[in-house]
């Protein structure tokens, strides 16, 4: 990329905790990325959107977080074919023609986290959300060939409902991913309502949340023999897939 002015930044709200803004803050304080910056653009809507680039000529790329991975996809010009099947979006590019360009690396940094835990007993998941992480976590678990299931609060045609969880799902579920944000800080004794007894050393516990280090639903799995790990890692893959989307 020519060295003029680039600008970054992440769409979100409530985004004063960001990871990306930290973690692009200390890659661009490096003298390889003297005219580099990084703004969190805190929006209270996803119509607020188009004043973003009104205003902010010179930026170059975009992430996207909750909760507007799916909103967000009307405003773009275009889609990856992988944004386009997940249906979710957490990177935007700015082509050199002007255009806006929507890609998922979500799915990329999950994948790449989760694989080095999983055994040949791991083949079955539950989705713990229906949101856009979700969406991206299911997209890398068909990748994995794993199967999956989603949970929400209430039954629809693609989930079950909390209450139908119960020992024979933990038979035969053996990786519980958490998408929701329930426990991320500042709320951090907040957790998935999941009959955590159930868990055994042969089960795996993800959650997407990297703020607490270690959330309820991590200790309480743990705490009955579950392999846990947090978003942090997954979080650290999806941002450098995005630079390099970005960099393209």
């Amino acid at each position: 990329m020519e060295q003029d002015n680039k600008k970054f930044g992440l769409i979100g709200k409530n985004i004063a905790y960001s990871f990306s803004k930290k973690y692009f803050t200390e890659k661009f304080s490096s003298d390889l990325f003297d005219d580099f910056t990084y703004e969190n653009f805190d929006i209270e809507s996803i119509n607020d959107f188009p004043e973003i680039l009104k205003n902010n000529p010179d930026l170059k790329g975009l992430n996207v977080t909750i909760p507007y991975k799916e909103a967000i996809i009307p405003f773009l010009d275009t889609l990856s074919d992988k944004a386009f099947k997940i249906g979710a979006v957490n990177v935007i590019r700015f082509t050199k023609k002007g255009n806006l360009k929507g890609y998922n690396s979500d799915w990329y940094g999950f994948k790449q986290s989760l694989e080095p835990l999983l055994q040949p007993h791991h083949k079955r998941a539950l989705i713990l959300g229906t949101g856009g992480a979700a969406k991206a976590v299911a997209f890398a678990l068909a990748q994995l060939g794993i199967f999956y299931t989603f949970v929400s609060r209430e039954a629809t045609e693609n989930a079950i409902d909390y209450d139908r969880i119960n020992v024979t799902t933990f038979d035969n579920f053996q990786i519980i991913i958490n998408c929701t944000p329930l426990g991320t800080s500042p709320n951090v004794k907040e957790f998935p309502p999941i009959p955590y007894q159930f868990f055994t050393d042969k089960h795996i516990a993800f959650d997407l949340i990297y703020n607490p280090e270690e959330t309820q639903f991590l200790k309480k799995a743990k705490k009955n023999g579950a392999v846990t790990k947090n978003g942090y890692e997954m979080l650290v893959f999806q941002a450098e897939k995005a630079w390099k989307i970005w960099n393209k």
